[in-house]
């Protein structure tokens, strides 16, 4: 007869999570993080933008936030002396609220532009809808079809520019296989899509299948230097109209960035989640996509979880914002900005505003969606305090801001290297057809739209 401790010897027991680590402005551990990826940031700052030539029909804009997030994922993947999981796991949480100060100054871009939305026409404003069903239609699929798995999700419910990492990160966590997704996504991006968009734009323009404002229009994908690359090859096959063509895409470029972001937490993002497990489930009744076990390269390195005071964090991003925002690039001088400072400052108070009123509706409105509206609705030209807002939120220079993100977000890649190793290779062609079928559709809706309204 089995005697009662016996049984219970050989029952596994049931292991309590860790505690989490917690760490103050008084914690060294803290420090090396903010050191690291102020240093890391600040050099890319320095290094600037590069600008390869691809033969004569596109040039590749290497912006100083891809250095910070390659020189951050260096440190942390480098083999030789592993960079400390807890630091990696600091990295993480800090990169929650960074996503948060990220939309905050993206915000004050969208409210002096509010009054774009009320002139724009019809073709503008539906070519939007082309940019959501585009990348869902067909680069979902095809990630799950190359079995990408839960990483699927944030690699192609957008073309992944900037807000996509806060939107996924507030949803799933920056420890998620959907943010490694939106990594990735945004890596290929950043390097290819200029190529590819240019290349599809030239084609399009010669066959004369859509008419030239129609491309403008598809050409404002979100991404600063995809439109340009797109609306150029547009505009360099059709010389007679190219005074229209850059302002369509201009014009579209920016109700993408305004409308895109609640459209991207609403309804791609959720529509995609929701997208993906009606092909999983239907592929595992099937019996293509059967595993038990989660394989080897999926497996994710735990790292011990730490916890930092929200108000920590956003001291920590207001010094390093204004020190990086300060580096002058290519050159040994600081440009020392107090406006900036003051800009930071205003960006914390907006983050911690919707940090707080999240917890106050328990979860039920997101901080981002509290974020970005706030932020877009006290920059308006209807607001009395646009102005001395706006003086010193535009000191703070927008790319310097994901550049910083960016380094973060670098500096927690280690542990999440298997992933992002399972990822591979596939995120190039899904990252093609991403691209390649929202502008598309995109150019399709407006044409159509033009055709219906003349």
């Amino acid at each position: 007869m089995t005697s009662t401790a016996s049984t219970e010897q050989s029952e596994p027991l049931a292991t309590a999570p860790p505690a989490p680590l917690r760490y103050s402005w008084r914690s060294p551990r803290l420090w090396i993080v903010v050191v690291l990826m102020i240093v890391i940031a600040g050099t890319a700052q320095f290094i600037d933008k590069w600008t390869i030539s691809v033969g004569s029909f596109a040039d590749i804009a290497v912006l100083p936030l891809v250095y910070g997030l390659l020189i951050g994922g260096a440190i942390s993947a480098q083999p030789w002396k592993k960079f400390p999981l807890d630091l990696q796991s600091t990295a993480s949480t800090v990169m929650g609220v960074a996503v948060l100060f990220l939309i905050a100054r993206l915000s004050f871009t969208m409210g002096p532009n509010i009054e774009m939305l009320f002139n724009a026409g019809p073709a503008l404003l539906l070519q939007e809808v082309g940019h959501l069903f585009g990348t869902l239609a067909l680069a979902l699929p095809l990630a799950v079809l190359l079995k990408m798995g839960p990483a699927t999700v944030g690699a192609t419910f957008s073309i992944d520019r900037e807000g996509a990492f806060a939107m996924v990160s507030e949803r799933y966590g920056p420890d998620s296989p959907q943010y490694r997704g939106v990594l990735s996504m945004y890596a290929f991006g950043t390097l290819f899509g200029a190529i590819i968009i240019t290349v599809i734009a030239s084609v399009m323009a010669a066959l004369d299948i859509f008419d030239p404002r129609a491309l403008a229009m598809g050409s404002g994908v979100g991404s600063g230097s995809m439109m340009a690359a797109a609306s150029g090859a547009v505009a360099n096959a059709h010389p007679e109209l190219a005074n229209d063509v850059l302002a369509l895409a201009a014009t579209s470029n920016v109700i993408t960035s305004l409308l895109g972001v609640y459209v991207g937490m609403y309804v791609a993002l959720p529509l995609a989640e929701k997208y993906y497990q009606l092909l999983t489930r239907r592929q595992q009744l099937r019996g293509s996509v059967v595993e038990k076990k989660p394989s080897a390269v999926h497996t994710m390195v735990q790292a011990p979880p730490v916890s930092i005071a929200t108000w920590t964090i956003l001291g920590v991003l207001v010094l390093a914002g204004f020190l990086v925002n300060s580096v002058v690039p290519r050159s040994l001088e600081l440009n020392l900005d107090w406006k900036a400072l003051g800009g930071f400052l205003v960006l914390a108070a907006l983050v911690a505003v919707g940090i707080s009123l999240a917890k106050l509706a328990r979860g039920k409105i997101g901080a981002m969606f509290i974020v970005i509206t706030l932020g877009a609705l006290i920059s308006t030209p209807w607001s009395p305090i646009q102005e001395p807002l706006l003086e010193l939120v535009n000191g703070i220079d927008f790319l310097g801001v994901c550049t910083l993100v960016l380094s973060i977000a670098g500096l927690s890649l280690g542990k999440d290297l298997p992933m992002l190793k399972a990822i591979g290779w596939k995120i190039i062609p899904v990252g093609l057809v991403s691209i390649t079928s929202a502008y598309l559709l995109a150019s399709t809706v407006a044409q159509l739209a033009l055709t219906i309204w003349n």
